[in-house]
């Protein structure tokens, strides 16, 4: 356990450092506008990344929110746990976690239907002959033909809203009481952490070979956009005000310095 303690305190090391967290956010318009200009450009080179079909995409990305749910649930609740263990402080936080599967749910559902309202249905891959009688993406491609529409990018989205919504409920690890924890809870803690962080790099590789290789330009930006504001509209601005689920808790300097 002591190279996890290791690891851990150099991560909140990291995240304390004024510039990666201020910047964090941003990082994602900057890698969806440089690789859209690499891939327009045909600047990179092709990769075992610039499959779908590579292991990370299967496995990861194409069920982003549900590693995002399974990691962060258990954090959530015990790292909220060393601040407060009443039941209404405990789900107050759990639900900024309904909010963002609601936010993920209508933008994914929104992407959907822009892509049904503004396509076609064609046979073969040419885009010339039109099959007016499917009328949306799944029955057109049910019958082997290819839908084309305007396709927000759902991977710019969903890659960059999980990593701005754990990178925000990670922050009480910063000033968690963990003494106050037994070993094995503790431990799990520690574990949790390690893993989050190792998903939101992944999740930022994943943007970023989606940024490089795949969708066009505009519908990579519309979907970092989406997630950018899904992040800012509730930590930023909603959650800063009594009526919601509240920011993560995190002690004042001076109460760290009386726990410690």
């Amino acid at each position: 356990m002591a190279a996890v303690d290791v690891i851990v305190d150099n991560l909140v090391s990291l995240w304390r450092i004024p510039t990666i967290r201020n910047n964090f956010p941003w990082i994602f318009l900057l890698i969806s506008v440089v690789g859209s200009i690499g891939k327009e450009l045909q600047l990179v080179p092709e990769t075992y990344f610039s499959s779908s079909r590579n292991a990370l995409n299967v496995y990861f990305v194409k069920v982003s929110w549900g590693w995002t749910l399974l990691l962060l649930t258990p954090f959530l609740l015990l790292s909220n746990s060393t601040f407060s263990r009443s039941a209404s402080f405990l789900g107050r936080r759990l639900l900024s976690l309904v909010v963002a599967t609601a936010v993920w749910y209508v933008c994914t559902e929104t992407f959907f239907y822009i892509e049904d309202a503004t396509g076609s249905c064609f046979e073969g891959g040419a885009l010339t002959v039109v099959k007016e009688e499917f009328a949306t993406k799944a029955s057109c491609r049910r019958a082997g033909h290819h839908w084309y529409g305007y396709d927000i990018s759902g991977h710019s989205f969903i890659l960059a809203y999980s990593s701005l919504l754990i990178v925000e409920e990670m922050a009480p690890m910063a000033s968690s009481k963990t003494a106050s924890l037994s070993a094995l809870p503790r431990t799990v803690l520690s574990l949790l952490y390690v893993a989050l962080n190792l998903i939101v790099a992944i999740w930022v590789l994943m943007f970023t070979c989606t940024s490089v290789y795949f969708h066009d330009p505009s519908h990579k930006l519309l979907g970092t956009i989406c997630g950018l504001l899904g992040w800012y509209l509730t930590y930023q601005v909603w959650y800063r005000s009594p009526l919601s689920p509240g920011l993560p808790p995190q002690r004042h300097p001076k109460e760290q310095k009386q726990h410690a």
